[in-house]
């Protein structure tokens, strides 16, 4: 994986201080590479292979499993009324909303909200309460408020808070790093310099997780590349061959799937799915690819037809938010360029 490890090394120190690349193929790691430090700091601490990066938005990957865990477990469905859960949805349009909109992005909700005008207000009421952007199943509206009523949701299901329900399905899929509100912050990557808080080191960089204390269906979540592709293992494994415990295989197949139609990003459960070239996964990768990104500069893609994953973790957002795309893309297209070749060799 030479010409990945490149790309990312050129860019460490102008477009992000810290990185880790983690490639694997048949459910085993054949690459993986830290690189750079926490800050831009040359007494900051290096970063490591088990480094923790602040997660961003693939924290709904792991909050979509514990989900789907919930409908294993018949704590929820994926098509029944969620109303008997969320009674504030009883005489609203958003009654229809179901667990499958909420995780293909499909339940009409709006995207975000400005912080700064939820300073003074309860964000996971808002959440649940926030005028539709669309009817439920019409369209994909990529949903940070989606995301929030369902960590809402999981709460209520199993009558305890977000992190424990999150924290058993990282433990079942090997994700033993992965957590709200790591205790040290030194070893983390610093996100950026706010005007409102300050420096973001080991503090959770998106502002409506920071205003619910760090714990959120959207973002919060902290982990290692090596978390990660365990859980992106979880479901990849299963289409590939290969068995696992975390879903049964049916639930899996139908998560990484179309449930969200859409011309820029087809929308699985939880997950994204390649849906044209300029997706950041590439050229290269299969149109079967599924996958997400995170705005600090997160990403994992996993190509079934060839059972390849690729983790890139990086603090983008330190030197501006700036978009990571074509870097996302060039290293997945050096990484599958490296496989066929070594596919052709054998």
């Amino acid at each position: 994986m030479n010409g990945a490890s490149r790309l990312v090394r050129d860019a460490c120190g102008s477009r992000f201080t810290g990185a880790v690349l983690r490639v694997e193929r048949g459910g085993r790691a054949v690459w993986e590479e830290a690189f750079g430090r926490v800050d831009e700091s040359p007494a900051s601490a290096p970063v490591g292979v088990r480094t923790r990066f602040d997660l961003a938005s693939l924290t709904k990957l792991f909050v979509a499993a514990a989900a789907l865990r919930a409908v294993a477990e018949k704590q929820l469905s994926l098509d029944g009324s969620l109303t008997h859960v969320i009674p504030e949805w009883s005489d609203r349009a958003l009654r229809a909303i179901t667990l499958r909109s909420l995780l293909a992005h499909t339940s009409g909700m709006d995207s975000g909200a400005d912080y700064r005008g939820l300073l003074d207000e309860n964000v996971e009421r808002f959440a649940l309460l926030h005028e539709l952007s669309a009817a439920p199943f019409a369209r994909v509206i990529y949903s940070d408020l989606g995301f929030i009523a369902l960590g809402v949701l999981l709460g209520r299901a199993y009558g305890q808070g977000l992190a424990p329900i999150v924290a058993r399905a990282c433990a079942s899929a090997g994700a033993v790093d992965a957590g709200y509100r790591p205790r040290c912050s030194s070893s983390i990557p610093a996100t950026e310099d706010d005007g409102w808080r300050g420096r973001l080191q080991g503090v959770v960089h998106d502002e409506k997780a920071y205003l619910m204390n760090g714990v959120a269906g959207h973002a919060g979540m902290f982990g290692t590349a090596r978390d990660v592709a365990a859980l992106t293992e979880a479901f990849l494994g299963p289409v590939c061959g290969r068995r696992n415990a975390f879903l049964a295989e049916g639930l899996v197949r139908e998560s990484i799937v179309e449930a969200g139609g859409d011309a820029v990003l087809r929308r699985g459960l939880g997950w994204a799915l390649k849906t044209t070239d300029e997706n950041s996964c590439g050229r290269r990768m299969a149109r079967a690819t599924f996958g997400h990104t995170g705005f600090v500069g997160t990403s994992v893609w996993a190509d079934p037809t060839r059972d390849v994953s690729i983790v890139l973790l990086t603090n983008a957002v330190y030197y501006g938010r700036r978009d990571l795309r074509d870097l996302r893309a060039a290293v997945c297209d050096a990484v599958i360029d490296e496989v066929d070749r070594c596919a052709r060799s054998a």
